[in-house]
């Protein structure tokens, strides 16, 4: 959640920091208008309190003093009253606060660059070329019903569309994938958990999916449960309203999940193949660190990401967010882009992603640094999007007679 303190104190700033992301500025003039009402409230309660305790001693003074304290008792009573109502009108101007800046996005760093939408993204650098094919090379849905890896139809009868199940080396492929990211995460330091992939909608508060996104989730009906989008949400709320000790940070942690998404407002866009699924698979990173820390910590998560791309053999790119295109609680976001041959074209894999103390205000989560208690940062990042991953090999992969090779680093792990 922003900070409504450093909004109040300094709005045309704040205002125009978030203009990068295109907030509209009615929102925050809605804000400005609260905190004015805020501001009056306490105001009229300060001077009402001042009013109590100067009757309160000429009460003090009649009763010792014999006289009819019964004027000034009726006074002492109706300001009582009113004291207490201000103190609702403030009560209710801050839940009003609060719940408008939870639909706030988070503030993008200095450093990110302006633009409306992906188009405006800036390319920080490619790792490896991509391959020159002596044939046209086939798109994944093709690769994968001529070999029997992905069953389209039986997914859609067991579910609906955007669900498919893997089938023969596609599933073994993806479990081989699975366990290569985790221990790879592992070798670069990030500490492997198995969570719930059901949530209640506080964690889901605390990330920031609710209440925004509520409509891209899967809700369990009846129940305060939610299936999670990713596994940043669990790894993240681990740490809910809790305080850590300085010295465990950085927290650097990883998980495997099945991942779920309606995919709300994506009608139309990547309908054939696995590129955009309700179900996927995902392994994520989260780290949980000091201010000074979340710097150094976000180029390690890149760097993780891109080499198990590399470790992989897939031609990628990385691409620094512009303002426009950056995630709702994002303060600076660097995607990573792998090649596929097939649609000719870089397509997101993992996004990197710091959210400064965004998170960690919704979520409560702080660390005792001396005798204070302060903010910790958060970061998020995939290594790697299983179900793209496994796309970009098929495309990679791809022989002119339509078989699929296996990149070599997985194969000891298609033997398990």
């Amino acid at each position: 959640m922003i900070d409504l303190k450093y909004i109040e104190k300094n709005f045309d700033e704040a205002a125009k920091k978030l203009s990068k992301k295109k907030v509209k500025k009615e929102l925050l003039e809605e804000l400005k208008e609260l905190f004015g009402k805020l501001k009056d409230a306490k105001a009229a309660f300060e001077n009402k309190r001042a009013e109590q305790k100067s009757l309160s001693k000429e009460f003090g003074a009649y009763k010792a003093q014999g006289k009819d304290i019964s004027e000034l008792k009726s006074k002492l009573d109706a300001l009582k009253s009113e004291i207490s109502k201000l103190e609702e009108i403030q009560k209710d101007i801050n839940k009003e606060l609060e719940a408008k800046a939870l639909n706030i996005p988070n503030f993008p760093d200095d450093s990110v660059p302006d633009g409306e939408n992906e188009d405006d993204n800036i390319e920080i650098k490619r790792v490896l070329e991509p391959k020159e094919f002596s044939f046209k090379p086939k798109e994944h849905w093709e690769l994968a019903e001529s070999n029997g890896w992905i069953d389209f139809s039986r997914g859609v009868k067991l579910a609906k569309s955007r669900f498919a199940i893997l089938a023969n080396e596609a599933a073994k492929l993806e479990r081989a994938l699975i366990n290569f990211f985790l221990d790879t995460n592992s070798k670069a330091g990030f500490k492997e958990f198995n969570v719930p992939v059901l949530n209640n909608s506080n964690m889901l508060l605390g990330t920031g999916q609710l209440p925004k996104f509520e409509d891209d989730l899967f809700k369990i009906d009846g129940e305060d449960l939610y299936l999670i989008p990713t596994a940043e949400v669990a790894l993240t709320n681990m740490f809910n309203d809790e305080i850590l000790d300085e010295k465990e940070l950085p927290l650097l942690l990883t998980a495997y999940t099945p991942c779920f998404r309606k995919e709300a407002g994506s009608a139309g866009r990547d309908t054939r193949g696995i590129i955009r699924q309700h179900q996927f698979d995902k392994v994520e990173m989260v780290a949980i660190t000091k201010p000074e820390q979340g710097d150094e910590v976000f180029d390690k998560m890149v760097q993780n990401a891109s080499d198990i791309l590399t470790a992989l053999g897939l031609p990628h790119r990385l691409v620094e967010l512009c303002g426009g295109d950056l995630g709702f609680g994002a303060a600076r976001t660097v995607d990573l882009e792998v090649w596929l041959p097939g649609q000719g074209k870089y397509r997101e894999i993992s996004s990197v992603s710091t959210t400064r103390d965004f998170q960690a205000r919704r979520a409560k989560i702080r660390y005792k640094d001396g005798k204070k208690n302060k903010l910790v940062n958060t970061l998020n990042g995939s290594a790697l999007a299983v179900g793209r991953t496994l796309v970009a090999i098929m495309e990679n992969y791809q022989n002119e007679d339509g078989t699929i090779d296996i990149p070599e680093v997985l194969k000891q792990y298609m033997m398990r």
